[in-house]
């Protein structure tokens, strides 16, 4: 019981509104689009290029590499999802809370195409593909120079990029090397000797800022297809903070319609499970802000619909409770003998809840995920409140024999 109290004390600690950091880490309340407001962008990719039979994989692949990029600025619970208006491929890009469009634009654009050329020997102007690019990266990384301190861009090649580049220094010695980056070079710097272990540099006159942002590109990968930004809109909140606060508000009248229907149908006992509701509740809140989960306003309709699911299993715990106390049976057994066969019921049916949470957050993506998520997290934690809280206090009741009368006339 003290360690079930020490859980709930400290999750009500990290719900309360007025906790912002916990063993410093920062603990604030996530908000997606609807409710903080955001950028949404509209790209359209260019297919022209490519087979009929590839496109699917093509557009798959561009919206996976723009989530990438999107991730590496930080955004929370951004929607990237492909979609067509007639004849045209798209892909939509939701950020909330964005405060840098033009950055979120121009990382998301960019092609990243790096490659390596060496120098065409009957025309020192121009550069020769060496079959070295990016699809042999393995890694890029934020690195400084030794002597001046000057950012650059550490990258390291596959095994077949490291025998190919060992291949390219040894017959360059002595040499430039160009650095392509979308068909503008990056650095042409001389080769001295043979370079083996698939290690290079890129340097130049970076500042931290875009070397960060170049490796960031690199690492997520360059777009299959073109792309060309065809909408660009500013998003304001679609729920102003009076209609959180009514929304808050239903969501109060909610729960305490849940907790007098437990008071009249199960007096004492209802009591326990309106206690352990509200131990649910805050458990609930302190993990959405402790994961985080970014709130959105299906992921508020995943919350509240949680909280009427958790007393499914206290109901379902009483009602065999009162069947045993019919059949004559002492209270602690009837007790021990209603969760236990209560069990197998509340365990199947949150497993199935469980599943189809599974199923929506792994096949969709941005409201209805986050839907997802809260309601999965509801019910793991729901199981928290009507197994072990609730179980522990009508144990502890159980102690006090003037309370044990009331639990007997449930």
């Amino acid at each position: 019981m003290v360690i079930i109290l020490a859980v709930v004390g400290v999750m009500g600690y990290i719900a309360a509104p007025t906790t912002e950091t916990f063993l410093k880490r920062s603990v604030t309340l996530r908000q997606g689009l609807d409710l903080k407001g955001g950028v949404r962008l509209v790209y359209q990719l260019d297919l022209s290029n490519t087979a009929q039979a590839d496109r699917t994989a093509a557009v798959d692949s561009t919206r996976k590499v723009i989530e990438r990029r999107v991730n590496s600025t930080g955004t929370t619970e951004p929607l990237i999802q492909s979609g067509q208006a007639g004849n045209n491929q798209l892909v939509i890009v939701e950020l909330p809370g964005i405060t840098d469009v033009n950055q979120a634009i121009d990382l998301i654009g960019k092609t990243a195409q790096l490659d390596f050329r060496e120098q065409d020997s009957a025309n020192e102007q121009s550069w020769i593909p060496t079959g070295l690019s990016g699809k042999q990266l393995k890694k890029a990384s934020v690195s400084f120079e030794a002597n001046t301190n000057k950012p650059e861009v550490s990258l390291e090649f596959n095994a077949d990029g490291a025998k190919l580049f060992g291949q390219i220094t040894e017959r360059n010695v002595s040499k430039p090397i160009a650095i392509f980056l979308d068909e503008e070079i990056l650095s042409a710097p001389t080769v001295q000797q043979k370079i083996t272990g698939g290690n290079a540099v890129i340097t130049g006159t970076f500042t931290t800022e875009e070397v960060k942002q170049l490796v960031n590109l690199l690492n997520a990968g360059a777009l299959d297809v073109p792309i060309s930004l065809v909408e660009q809109r500013t998003v304001g909140a679609t729920l102003g903070e009076q209609s959180v606060k009514e929304s808050l508000v239903a969501g109060l009248i909610g729960l305490a319609l849940v907790a007098l229907f437990m008071l009249i149908s199960y007096r004492l006992a209802g009591l326990v499970a309106v206690l352990a509701l509200i131990g649910y509740t805050l458990v609930t809140l302190g993990l959405f802000k402790l994961i985080p989960v970014t709130l959105t306003l299906a992921g508020i309709a995943g919350f509240i619909l949680s909280i009427g699911m958790a007393v499914d299993a206290n109901i379902l715990i009483f009602e065999r409770l009162r069947e045993e106390l019919r059949l004559g049976k002492d209270l602690h057994y009837g007790l021990e003998e209603a969760f236990r066969r209560a069990w197998p019921s509340v365990r199947d049916s949150n497993a199935a809840t469980l599943l189809t949470c599974a199923v929506l957050y792994f096949t969709t993506t941005g409201s209805v995920r986050g839907f997802a998520i809260t309601l999965a997290i509801g019910v793991i934690v729901s199981l928290f409140s009507s197994i072990t809280l609730s179980r522990a206090l009508l144990r502890l009741l159980q102690i006090n024999r003037r309370l044990v009368t009331g639990l007997e006339h449930i």
